[in-house]
């Protein structure tokens, strides 16, 4: 899909990779691109920044969601896009972290996309074209070390984002997921040396890599390349990978004196 005279939402748009793919599209010509943000504040201001549209969205309240959908559906015009990119690292630990952190996180990385397909995909499927975009994380392909929440949700957030597509590519509706590492953004690690990331790269370039992927209507969007790898020798050999995954979390708690 091109983004030339399309209308988009951007959720968690009021900075990071949101603001970022915001004024790109913008700059691509897009009709409009809605920014949405917890922070109403920061979404107004990049909203004011692209001429465009900011507002105070919790992506965690469906009705809040079809409210704003509906919005833009009757004073700007139907949406081709929806960027389901709000998201937070949250508390860390394994499955001894409490229900209300394991609850907080499955609402803002699987809910929060479930309420933006069901929103948009009625007019989009009537239409015979759209475009969803979930922000997952590598941690999903893989696993954050020290961070079950985090890993379980993101993964799931994948999963979803493939049922979608097969329930509905044949409908004219694409799908792609963002799968990145470190970003530099508020979420981005404590440190870059514990083997964790493949290192940290700009919003700017995270928002040429989605747009790209758009236009290709390619599913899987990795900002780190190296990922692709990583990914193939896991399914290669799981057991291998597993043992892996221990020395590299021996080695960050050895780091972070743990």
């Amino acid at each position: 899909m091109e983004i030339k005279d399309r209308v988009a939402i951007v959720t968690g748009g009021g900075g990071g990779i949101g603001s970022a793919v915001a004024r790109r599209w913008m700059a691509d010509g897009a009709r409009a691109v809605v920014v949405a943000d917890r922070n109403g504040d920061a979404a107004r201001a990049v909203g004011d920044e692209i001429g465009c549209l900011g507002v105070e969205l919790d992506v965690t309240d469906e009705a809040a969601v079809i409210e704003l959908v509906e919005r833009v559906e009757r004073d700007i015009g139907p949406i081709d896009i929806f960027f389901s990119n709000a998201g937070a690292g949250g508390a860390g630990g394994g499955v001894e972290a409490s229900n209300e952190a394991w609850q907080a996180q499955w609402e803002l990385h699987v809910m929060a996309h479930v309420y933006a397909a069901r929103a948009v995909l009625p007019s989009m499927t009537a239409r015979g074209e759209g475009y969803l975009v979930h922000t997952a994380s590598a941690a999903g392909l893989l696993a954050a070390v020290g961070s079950a929440p985090y890993s379980v949700t993101k993964a799931a957030c994948i999963k979803l984002a493939e049922t979608i597509a097969i329930a509905h590519g044949d409908d004219g509706i694409g799908v792609s997921v963002l799968c990145p590492q470190g970003v530099n953004t508020a979420m981005a690690p404590r440190q870059l040396g514990d083997g964790g990331t493949d290192g940290i790269v700009e919003p700017e370039f995270v928002a040429d890599v989605v747009t790209e992927a758009i236009r290709e209507g390619r599913f899987l969007i990795l900002s780190h390349p190296e990922v692709q790898t990583y990914v193939e020798r896991k399914a290669a050999d799981p057991d291998r990978w597993l043992r892996g995954m221990r020395r590299l979390r021996a080695r960050s708690a050895s780091l972070l004196g743990d």
